[in-house]
């Protein structure tokens, strides 16, 4: 049966691998088709289109907006987009330069607590990737003032900690139309992370095309809610990993949770009938 992980992370937002990373794990993993899916940005998305032709791997082009829907952050994936649409890059370029003037004012916060750590490090983590508070994270963690990620963010840099700082982010209703607007198929990322569950059914009032019913942190559950959901209100399917190239048991879990092929399919299909329509 062919598989496929559309949740995938790389080096051109917060991820550890690179685009020819990914594609190279994903044909190891012997995944038919995987979805490059990082934060605010489509860099990625050409040099793993190229690596494909190499590994045999299907690389569908996508994006994975982060937005805000009445005071809660919400993910938005986007797959099949033309990204290369001159407005669309405007756009993500606004978004890259919120992101790098937040982690200027989240490093100067911790500096005032006493954390020694410099943007020009933090820019130098990041290479040309998406900068986002994983960089940041990591440079606390070569300075030796955290052991992991995971730290950073429950005593720093999280949602309510004391170097938080907000960024700007699009609406999810702005997300959702836009992603429209380029072509492709919108879905709601790892509904069982969303903290207010009646947002679930006010972003499908939206107009919203699928819900990512299987990810890596969805328990049986939330995998039963989600397709429930899906079935009710007629939304397309996807599923993933949600890799961010860290490894376990020296590989990364990239393809660790992965559907059926059909579902790529039914995007396919989807898109032939929206293009008809």
């Amino acid at each position: 049966m062919l598989r496929a992980d559309l949740h995938i992370h790389t080096t051109a937002s917060d991820g550890f691998l690179s685009p020819e990373e990914v594609v190279r794990w994903a044909g190891i993993k012997r995944l038919a088709a995987i979805g490059i899916t990082d934060h605010d940005t489509v860099k990625g998305i050409s040099p793993a289109k190229k690596a494909a032709l190499r590994f045999g791997v299907e690389v569908i082009p996508g994006i994975e907006l982060s937005t805000i829907f009445e005071d809660e952050e919400i993910h938005i994936l986007g797959y099949y987009i033309d990204y290369k649409t001159r407005w669309f890059t405007d756009i993500l370029e606004k978004i890259q330069n919120s992101r790098y003037e937040r982690a200027g004012k989240i490093v100067d916060k911790l500096n005032d607590m006493g954390i020694d750590i410099t943007l020009e490090q933090v820019k130098g983590i990041a290479d040309e990737g998406s900068m986002g508070r994983p960089h940041i994270a990591r440079a606390m963690i070569d300075k030796g003032y955290i052991s992991n990620i995971r730290e950073a963010f429950s005593e720093y840099i999280g949602k309510d900690r004391p170097a938080y700082v907000e960024r700007y982010k699009l609406s999810s209703g702005e997300a959702i139309d836009m992603i429209k607007r380029l072509g492709g198929i919108s879905v709601l990322a790892h509904p069982g992370l969303i903290n207010n569950k009646t947002n679930i059914e006010k972003i499908i009032d939206l107009g919203i095309d699928g819900i990512e019913v299987y990810h890596t942190k969805h328990d049986d559950e939330t995998v039963r809610n989600s397709l429930a959901i899906a079935h009710s209100r007629k939304l397309l399917i996807t599923g993933g990993s949600d890799c961010h190239g860290i490894k376990l048991n020296n590989e990364p879990i990239l393809g660790n949770c992965s559907i059926d092929y059909k579902y790529v399919q039914m995007l396919k299909d989807a898109l032939d009938k929206n293009r008809e329509g």
